[in-house]
């Protein structure tokens, strides 16, 4: 059967654009093998009527009302290769040996993290250290915060930003670039703590963060905070295309999805790294949706 569209990715990028051409009366699969970037994460924030909801909650409630819609399918696979064939058609393979045929694609795959090499920040990360303030600093608002960052950009950057939700903070630059003279004062004279040496390990138990140990010996209460990820790929469809990437390594796309490789579109995270957000990836995928949309409608007239 020749689909109309392959959405790989079933996060909220590939669910929106599913919803869309679903009630377009598009023929979809939309391919998802369960291994969310937001797996960690108890709660969501910042997605109006949906503040606070559970990752799985989420996936749940847009599963079943996409279920209203019969040409649409979710297909609990893994997609291995994608590639063009002819003019208007792309073949996908998954890891169960299936093969799928589509006249677009909607890559909405996100992204995959990498965390500083710090002793267990995996067991803190998603529970008490998060990446985004506007995603989680309400729940930690007042409280002695750590901000971990990886350059001096990043320290003065996120000094700024989590400054709006508590006043108790530390910038801990782990060993990596030190702030000019001028940046420094200015983040000390607000209250905010600079620590340049390298951290040797966190304090805590139960994902609950204690304190920060240095290198040196030095060590600091904190209950929480944030700390600055690299980003990645989640699957190489868009080099297996030979999409184009933007400044930040996102897949280049415009407003509508639309990437450099024809009838291939982008959404949610893979494209817009930032903000990494649920409700920002949510409305790329509408866009690239109605882009897909838009794209068959002139192709069939």
């Amino acid at each position: 059967m020749r689909l109309d569209c392959a959405i790989i990715g079933g996060g909220p990028a590939g669910l929106n654009a599913a919803l869309v051409l679903g009630r377009a009366r598009r023929s979809i699969v939309l391919f998802d093998d369960n291994k969310p970037r937001n797996a960690v994460t108890r709660e969501s924030h910042g997605f109006i009527t949906r503040d606070g909801v559970k990752p799985v909650e989420f996936r749940a409630i847009a599963h079943q009302e996409l279920s209203k819609y019969p040409s649409i399918e979710i297909a609990a696979k893994r997609v291995t290769a994608i590639a063009k064939k002819g003019a208007s058609l792309f073949e996908i393979e998954t890891e169960t040996g299936d093969t799928y045929t589509a006249r677009t694609v909607i890559i909405a795959t996100g992204l995959k993290e990498q965390l500083p090499a710090i002793t267990e920040i995996a067991d803190y990360y998603g529970q008490s250290l998060f990446s985004c303030p506007y995603c989680d600093g309400w729940e930690q608002r007042d409280q002695p915060l750590v901000a971990i960052v990886d350059t001096a950009d990043h320290a003065f950057h996120m000094g700024m930003m989590v400054y709006q939700w508590s006043k108790d903070l530390a910038i801990c630059l782990n060993g990596g670039e030190a702030l000019d003279a001028e940046r420094e004062a200015k983040l000390r004279s607000k209250g905010i703590q600079v620590y340049g040496q390298r951290i040797q390990s966190l304090k805590g138990s139960g994902g609950k963060l204690s304190g920060v140990v240095f290198e040196d010996g030095a060590e600091i209460a904190r209950t929480g905070g944030f700390v600055t990820t690299k980003w990645e790929h989640s699957g190489s469809f868009a080099e297996q295309l030979g999409c184009a990437l933007n400044e930040h390594g996102g897949i280049a796309a415009d407003d509508f999805g639309r990437t450099s490789v024809d009838s291939v579109y982008a959404a949610g995270d893979a494209s817009v790294i930032v903000p990494a957000q649920l409700i920002a990836a949510a409305a790329g995928g509408s866009r690239a949706a109605m882009g897909v949309n838009a794209e068959l409608m002139h192709a069939d007239f």
